[in-house]
């Protein structure tokens, strides 16, 4: 999550920050939380990640957040993953296409929103696969193919930049372990201490708006302050069609690799939850809960 006074200023509230949601949770008060997502506004660190993408650096963007800032920002898809999804974006499960909507979806844990993919088959028929939301619940893990391309794209890095982040959420928290495994270099640039700070090569405790505009001073980049426009309000705007190229083989491996992980583990949950009812059936007020939290592939949205 980004740090709290930026989240402020973009119109949403901090989470793990002196005064965050969870923060205060933590200590027994209650948060006054009002989150207006389609009044919130891209940061400045946003815009200078689209300027950077703009330019000649291969650069890749993974983000925790479902606030839609960085879409907004202008910041292409193709180079974004949203592992925790995004509130005003539906996916099509049966050809994986995503459109971008005008106000926040009703529903979360990826449930059906009522619309119909548009998305044309090569046989010049629409898809008409029944759209759901990208927000996770809970329990639900994260999808495969967004993991899987955020620690190929990790791995091969030549540095990994902590934006605002706590890196207290796994399995993203550990993806700069990745970078730092086949030699490539960790900036954080956090208000907070991180468990990753021992490990990183720069660590910079300032604000991430501060730190970007001297960043793109040095580097000479300019940057555009311009939100893109949203779709009409009651449309959608396809921003994924299957368009991104065929992932080279480590990454094919690691899908199937993780794929196979989240088949099996939930099995073994399954199991152990059915042995545990069987063992306990006069206790009729137990509830089991047959998503265990522990997976490595799962991770909430806090």
């Amino acid at each position: 999550k980004q740090w709290y006074q930026r989240r402020v200023r973009v119109g949403i509230p901090d989470f793990r920050g002196p005064k965050g949601v969870w923060t205060l949770e933590e200590i027994g008060l209650t948060p006054q939380v009002n989150i207006d997502f389609e009044k919130a506004i891209p940061s400045f660190t946003h815009f200078s990640l689209v300027s950077i993408c703009q330019t000649a650096i291969d650069c890749f963007v993974a983000s925790q957040n479902v606030d839609n800032l960085h879409l907004k920002s202008g910041f292409p898809k193709e180079f974004l993953s949203e592992v925790h999804g995004n509130i005003f974006t539906e996916r099509c499960p049966s050809c994986g296409g995503e459109f971008l909507r005008s106000t926040p979806t009703t529903t979360i844990g990826m449930k059906k929103t009522g619309r119909y993919c548009t998305t044309i088959k090569t046989n010049g028929r629409q898809c008409r696969g029944q759209l759901v939301d990208t927000v996770l619940d809970w329990e639900d893990s994260l999808p495969w193919d967004e993991l899987a391309e955020c620690e190929y794209q990790c791995a091969v890095a030549d540095l990994c930049v902590v934006l605002g982040s706590s890196l207290q959420i796994q399995p993203m928290g550990n993806m700069p372990f990745k970078t730092k495994k086949y030699g490539g270099k960790i900036v954080i640039v956090n208000l907070q201490k991180t468990r990753m700070d021992p490990h990183a090569d720069i660590v910079i405790h300032a604000k991430c708006d501060d730190v970007m505009r001297l960043v793109m001073n040095e580097m000479g980049i300019k940057v555009e302050l311009k939100p893109i426009d949203m779709p009409e309000k009651g449309t959608l705007r396809s921003i994924k069609s299957c368009f991104r190229p065929d992932p080279p083989p480590i990454l094919k491996f690691r899908v199937k690799r993780i794929k196979e992980s989240i088949s099996n583990k939930k099995s073994e949950v399954k199991t152990e939850s059915k042995e545990s009812i069987s063992n306990e059936t006069e206790n009729t007020n137990c509830k089991y809960d047959y998503h265990r939290n522990d997976l490595s592939v799962s991770s909430r949205i806090r």
